[in-house]
C-alpha cells in the first residue's frame, strides 16, 4: 500500500472523494462541487496515484468504494466538515436555507412525524428538502457514519446501550441521541376476529397465528423478546416490512399483530380493526433520534433536530 506524501497533497482531492463517497456517483458529485465530470474524473484518478489505491469501481449507475476507501472516509469526512465549521462558521438560516437533508424512519413513525415536519418546513424553510427512506435496521450506525442519511429516528436499544458503554469505557462516543417520545403497542386483529369477544389472556395470545413486522426480514422481534423472558412464545407466520401493509393483513385475515397504538388511527382503516392491551408485560418502546457526532457543531442540522423534535412533540401532545 503507498504512502502518500502528506506536505505535496493537494487538499482539493479530499473534496472530491468526501462528494463521490456520499453520491457514490460522480455526475452528482461533479454537481455538487460545481464541476465538471471530467474535472472529477481527473481528480479521484489523481487522488488513486497518490494513495496507491482504487478508492472506487464502477457498479450500475454509480460507483462502490474499495475497503481502502471506506476505511478513509470517516476520517475525511470528519476532518472537513470540522474546517468548515471552523472557517465558515455562520449560523443556519431557515428562511434562506436550500439544504436538503435525509431521514430514515419506520412508516409508522413517518406518519406521526412527517405532517408536523412539513407544516415546519413550510412556514420556517421552505427551501429546504427532505427525502424520508424506509428504515431497515434497527442499527442505522454504519449509513449514519456513511453519510446516506443525517438522521434515524426509530427504537435502537441495543444502539443505546452500546453507546453508553463505549462512552463509558473511553469518554467519547461516535453517535448522539435524542429522545423523541415512548411508544405504546396494542394486539391489533378484525372485527370480528374470534378473539375479538372475548378477553385476550396469555394463552390465547400465544396460541394465535401472527404477523410480525420486521424492518431487518428477521422473524423475530421485541414481542418475541418479551414472551421469550416469561418462557412463552408464538406463532409468526407471516413477517413484513411495513406498519401499513400489516394493518391492511389483519383486516382480512385471522392473524393478530402488534402495532404502534397512535399508528392506528394513522391507517385510515381503525373502524375495521380492534385492538387491545398485550396480556403481558413489555419494556417502554423509545422512540429516538441518532446521529454522527461530527454533525452536532452544524447549525443546519440543529435545525433539523429542532424541527423533527417539534413535530415529535406536536404529534404527541
Amino acid at each position: 500500500m503507498k504512502t502518500p506524501n502528506f506536505r505535496t497533497l493537494d487538499l482539493n482531492l479530499l473534496r472530491v472523494f468526501d462528494q463521490i463517497m456520499a453520491e457514490r456517483n460522480l455526475t452528482r458529485a461533479a454537481r455538487n462541487l460545481s464541476m465538471t465530470q471530467p474535472a472529477v474524473s481527473n481528480a479521484l484518478n489523481r487522488l488513486r496515484d497518490a494513495l496507491g489505491d482504487r478508492l472506487l469501481t464502477r457498479s450500475g449507475y454509480g460507483v462502490e468504494p474499495t475497503p481502502r476507501a471506506l476505511a478513509l472516509w470517516p476520517a475525511v469526512s470528519d476532518a472537513l466538515r470540522q474546517l468548515e465549521a471552523t472557517l465558515a462558521p455562520g449560523e443556519f438560516i431557515a428562511a434562506a436555507a436550500t439544504n436538503t437533508f435525509t431521514l430514515a424512519m419506520a412508516d409508522a413513525t413517518a406518519a406521526e412525524v412527517v405532517p408536523g415536519l412539513v407544516e415546519i418546513m413550510e412556514r420556517d424553510a421552505p427551501g429546504i428538502s427532505v427525502r424520508v427512506l424506509p428504515l431497515t435496521t434497527r442499527d442505522p450506525r454504519r449509513i449514519l457514519e456513511e453519510g446516506v442519511i443525517d438522521l434515524a429516528v426509530g427504537y435502537f436499544p441495543a444502539v443505546l446501550a452500546d453507546m453508553t458503554a463505549q462512552e463509558q469505557a473511553t469518554g467519547m462516543g461516535g453517535f448522539e441521541s435524542e429522545r423523541l417520545y415512548d411508544g405504546v403497542y396494542v394486539c391489533v386483529m378484525r372485527k370480528g376476529h374470534p378473539l375479538a369477544a372475548q378477553p385476550l389472556t396469555l394463552e390465547r395470545f400465544c396460541a394465535a397465528r401472527h404477523m410480525l413486522v420486521s424492518f431487518s426480514g428477521r422473524p423475530f422481534g421485541f414481542i418475541d423478546e418479551a414472551l421469550a423472558a416469561i418462557g412463552q412464545s408464538r406463532r409468526v407466520v407471516l413477517t413484513v416490512n411495513q406498519f401499513f401493509t400489516a394493518g391492511l393483513v389483519v383486516e382480512t385475515s385471522d392473524l393478530l399483530t402488534v402495532l404502534p397504538k397512535h399508528f392506528i388511527g394513522s391507517t385510515g382503516r381503525s373502524g375495521a380493526l380492534e385492538q387491545r392491551d398485550l396480556p403481558f408485560h413489555v419494556p417502554p418502546v423509545h422512540v429516538d433520534a441518532l446521529w454522527h457526532r461530527r454533525q452536532g457543531q452544524r447549525s443546519d442540522h440543529a435545525w433539523l433536530r429542532g424541527a423533527v423534535a417539534a413535530a415529535a412533540g406536536k404529534a404527541f401532545h
